[in-house]
């Protein structure tokens, strides 16, 4: 079943973040996973919003998704994130009817 990866951001060092950024890409293509949005100024239609970017991604399974958070490469880099931006992740479930 595909998850979705919900990631709100806020920015805390922009230059660590950069780092992290730089390199996303070279570690994220090795697995199956698809960047849906990574969006700096999402519209806030209802409620309070206090980050700065919000990620949305997707894999076809969640043992897909913990190939790329657990992978080595994935975590190396992920220092970098983690510096630049307090985070918060959400794994959720795609819908099945």
């Amino acid at each position: 079943m595909t998850v979705y990866v919900i990631v709100q951001l806020k920015m805390t060092d922009r230059a660590a973040y950069d780092r992290y950024q730089a390199r996303f890409f070279d570690v994220f293509r090795k697995f199956n996973g698809r960047l849906l949005s990574a969006d700096e100024h999402p519209a806030v239609l209802e409620g309070s919003w206090d980050r700065d970017k919000l990620v949305l991604m997707s894999f076809p399974d969640e043992a897909a998704f913990r190939a790329w958070s657990e992978s080595p490469e994935y975590v190396e880099i992920s220092r970098d994130r983690k510096a630049g931006a307090q985070g918060i992740v959400l794994l959720a479930k795609g819908f099945a009817p």
